[in-house]
């Protein structure tokens, strides 16, 4: 056998015995260098500790502990008190108020996995109050937050700017597009599959003022994406700066706006956001591992010679990646998908002339639609066990929403301007 195929049936053989992905890449790896000989095993701490050692990385953090002092700050039930005033009262309204509120917090937080767990827990057991399945309020929470990490900040661009060596600022600015078309995907699905899964909901006249109540009071919490995306593009801070800012204005907002920031909810933001941190850099830290001893037995460069004397056309290899990244994204997290294959499929990217931005952002939906496809669906399961719903039925019931993901997928796939339109634009 070859070294690539001992490393694949070692690192899956480590994940099929439950341990996790990132120590499973580094067992991986020792295990063949050590079959092998003759190499220093030294590199393996020296590229783990390269792989995080980044100041960009710096914004992942920052950005995490932003997202969890604004929901212990009250800026999460804010948001979704003001999806509520403007769509409750529609038919269906409950739903399409969940999606909303999922996109109007995925301009805080940019964690998909963070938002499930946050939003969930208040809007499915509100779902299922008022007569609907355990499974389609799972389902249609962990579709919707799926759009987190697509609408800027988002923890997956900064991995891919860092990985790539790109403008994170314009990889942010084509996600927005994408991100509200996903949204709009979503807003139809669930208004839809809302009316046929509890016909019996009734919903009354919006209060009056209750739509200008609910703005002012959630101000502070929409002005975050403004303010990070206007600041990163006026120069007035980079992406590591502006996460460490976020972080200010959050304990600011949560603290002496809303006053509902005390000592102990401050620790329990930085226990959460330092074990969400832990997560993404240990995979980080391994991938760039497993990267270098790619790079050592030449598979990029094999790759790359086998695609490009088959493949010719653009569309035609961007349709095969989406094939591939969706098959791997059953069974990877995004962040441990994208370090693992974007050093082997970017070069061939950049050969073809495809633009690297456009296919930033494809790569990224792509791996993000993987957190609400089974077994693995991280989003989906955190939303089943809120639900107390069995995996299973969670799988059928997330079906539509997975059909209408993968359709904006194709759409922003082969329509480039949809995700460079707006850096095209600002400049």
């Amino acid at each position: 056998m070859t070294l690539v195929e001992i490393l694949l049936i070692a690192v899956l053989g480590l994940m099929a015995i439950a341990v996790p992905i990132g120590f499973a890449v580094i067992g991986g790896v020792v295990g063949v260098l050590v079959w092998v000989g003759g190499i220093n095993l030294m590199v393996v701490p020296q590229s783990v500790f390269g792989g995080i050692d980044g100041f960009t990385l710096l914004a992942i953090p920052f950005f995490l502990l932003a997202g969890s002092l604004m929901t212990a700050g009250g800026m999460t039930r804010r948001l979704l008190e003001l999806a509520d005033a403007i769509l409750g009262h529609r038919p269906g309204g409950l739903a399409m108020s969940g999606v909303f509120a999922s996109t109007l917090f995925a301009g805080i937080s940019g964690s998909a996995v963070a938002d499930t767990s946050a939003l969930g827990r208040i809007m499915i057991p509100a779902m299922i109050k008022v007569g609907h399945r355990p499974a389609f309020a799972a389902s249609l929470i962990a579709a919707a937050n799926v759009v987190a990490p697509v609408i800027p900040p988002s923890i997956p661009f900064i991995v891919m700017g860092v990985l790539t060596n790109q403008s994170i600022t314009n990889l942010f600015l084509a996600g927005v597009i994408p991100g509200l078309l996903y949204t709009v995907a979503m807003l139809w699905i669930a208004r839809r599959l809302a009316l046929k899964d509890a016909p019996m909901v009734r919903t009354g006249p919006r209060p009056k003022g209750a739509v200008r109540r609910a703005l002012a009071h959630a101000s502070f919490a929409l002005l975050m994406p403004v303010f990070i995306l206007t600041g990163i593009r006026m120069g007035v801070f980079n992406i590591t700066e502006c996460s460490g800012v976020a972080v200010l204005y959050a304990l600011f907002v949560g603290g002496v706006v809303h006053r509902e920031l005390d000592l102990k909810r401050i620790y329990a933001a930085l226990v959460s956001a330092g074990r969400s941190t832990a997560v993404i850099m240990i995979v980080v830290g391994a991938a760039k591992l497993f990267s270098w001893l790619l790079a050592y037995t030449g598979v990029p460069q094999a790759v790359s010679a086998f695609v490009l004397a088959n493949v010719s056309e653009p569309i035609l290899f961007l349709i095969v990646v989406n094939v591939m990244l969706l098959i791997v994204g059953m069974f990877l997290e995004a962040n441990a998908a994208l370090v693992m294959l974007v050093p082997v499929l970017y070069p061939i990217a950049l050969a073809l002339g495809i633009d690297p931005v456009h296919f930033g952002v494809v790569v990224v939906l792509n791996l993000c639609i993987g957190l609400i496809t089974p077994p693995v669906g991280l989003c989906l399961n955190i939303a089943c066990m809120i639900a107390r719903a069995p995996l299973e039925r969670g799988s059928v019931a997330i079906l539509p929403f997975l059909g209408a993901a993968l359709v904006v997928l194709l759409i922003v796939t082969l329509v480039p301007q949809a995700s460079m339109l707006l850096p095209g634009l600002l400049n």
